[in-house]
């Protein structure tokens, strides 16, 4: 019936019990029953009386509902009732609307904590670490993860999404060591379940990357790779292209990398992902860029722009406006490299991207001769990526710098650069290329 399903918003139980007797045709002498009398419904309906659990009972079954819907209003119970808020709020920040979510979920995030809701208590936890990370609160996002995975056995091959956020969260923080660790412990505990595999060698050879460790990045991406090789999942197989990609252009291998990344946006554009294969052009962009190919590059770029639309996220519009500020100095167009880059480093994005950004502005400046300011830029921008562990990025700056320095004469400080080059680029050499020299 249409009163079991629906109750009026703002409903008090009175009213409640007043529209369902009416509905059904009954008197209050009619509803009444052994210790309910007539004068105890007509204080219930007039909202002078509270009724007791047992009054409750024994007037639901008399009209056909249940005590939880003559109660609240709903015939769901309270665990059905959180699983229900939980599964509207999930999917609200799903589609990017999470607008009030948050506040939503720490209400039922402590109801069910109340209640010893397990279930609701995790999911509420992961959803709520999703808006945080969201605003860039990425300690908060950490603190709710692993509040949220406590409690749980382990079991990376069934929480494959929130094991893998919390990796990246860790990134994200800063804490790529933590992230390593986390993920060598998902992988050995996935073993056997080859989506879960695949996923989580991308997600460490990202990590490994993070803390410099690029040969073993790349045996962790080949070795996935090669366990997969039968998979008739195309995402699986995207992943794993974009890591050896992503990895090969680390190592400044521009051949591999671009074969790679070809491979991913081929299967990419067999499914209907728009966002990542906006992203996997992005990475073609910036492997062509490496090899001063500005018109391929703004091709590719392009395409990402136009599959991005209005509204890209932060970190994909402050990559996109850095490759577009190395495709104007590439052009000689230093005006608009240098402003390119100063919208970059306008945008609060991760600290890697802010060295790259730097390193943008400083070739900008460079091409203007300003010297000075472009000097400050270089050294800003190696001690960021240096820190990053980004060897081979950091090594290039400091040939740009150092060339930018020889050009103006200042060749006691070229050395010096040019030394710290070479440097760098050793620790961005493989450690099996360094053992065959």
């Amino acid at each position: 019936m249409p009163s079991r399903i629906l109750s009026p918003a703002g409903e008090t139980i009175g009213q409640r019990l007043k529209r369902l007797r009416l509905e059904r045709g009954l008197s209050q002498r009619e509803l009444a029953a052994p210790g309910v009398s007539y004068a105890y419904i007509s204080r219930i309906e007039a909202g002078t009386r509270q009724p007791s659990v047992k009054a409750l009972r024994k007037l639901a079954a008399k009209l056909g509902v249940s005590a939880d819907y003559l109660e609240t209003g709903s015939e769901l119970d309270p665990a059905a009732a959180r699983e229900l808020r939980l599964s509207d709020l999930e999917l609200a920040i799903r589609l990017g609307d999470a607008d009030g979510a948050e506040s939503a979920l720490q209400e039922l995030l402590a109801d069910a904590l109340g209640a010893a809701d397990g279930n609701s208590t995790f999911r509420a936890r992961v959803a709520l670490a999703t808006v945080r990370e969201g605003r860039d609160d990425h300690s908060s996002a950490i603190e709710l993860l692993e509040a949220a995975l406590e409690d749980e056995p382990f079991q990376p091959a069934e929480r494959v999404e929130v094991y893998g956020n919390l990796a990246r969260v860790y990134g994200a923080a800063g804490r790529p060591a933590d992230a390593v660790h986390l993920l060598e412990r998902c992988l050995e505990g996935a073993e056997g379940v080859a989506a879960a595999e695949a996923r989580y060698a991308v997600l460490l050879s990202y990590a490994l990357t993070d803390v410099g460790e690029i040969a073993r990045a790349e045996e962790v991406a080949r070795s996935a790779m090669q366990r997969m090789r039968d998979t008739d999942d195309p995402y699986m197989r995207v992943r794993l292209y974009w890591s050896i990609a992503r990895l090969a252009a680390q190592e400044g291998r521009g051949a591999t990398a671009l074969s790679n990344v070809r491979k991913a946006i081929a299967l990419l554009e067999t499914t209907e992902d728009a966002l990542n294969l906006a992203r996997a052009h992005i990475l073609a962009s910036a492997i062509y860029l490496e090899r001063h190919d500005s018109a391929h590059a703004t091709e590719h770029l392009d395409r990402a722009h136009r599959l991005l639309g209005i509204s890209p996220s932060k970190d994909d519009l402050v990559e996109m406006l850095i490759q577009r500020s190395k495709i104007a100095a590439l052009a000689g167009d230093h005006d608009s490299a240098v402003a390119l880059a100063r919208d970059a480093l306008a945008i609060d994005g991760q600290p890697a991207d802010r060295g790259h950004a730097l390193a943008a502005l400083a070739d900008g400046l460079a091409l203007k001769d300003e010297t000075e300011p472009a000097n400050e830029a270089y050294r800003e921008a190696v001690g960021i990526l240096e820190s990053e562990g980004r060897w081979r990025p950091a090594a290039n700056v400091c040939r740009a710098w150092g060339h930018m320095l020889r050009t103006s004469g200042q060749e006691a400080d070229a050395l010096d650069v040019l030394d710290r080059a070479a440097e760098l680029g050793m620790r961005a050499t493989p450690q099996h290329a360094r053992a065959e020299r």
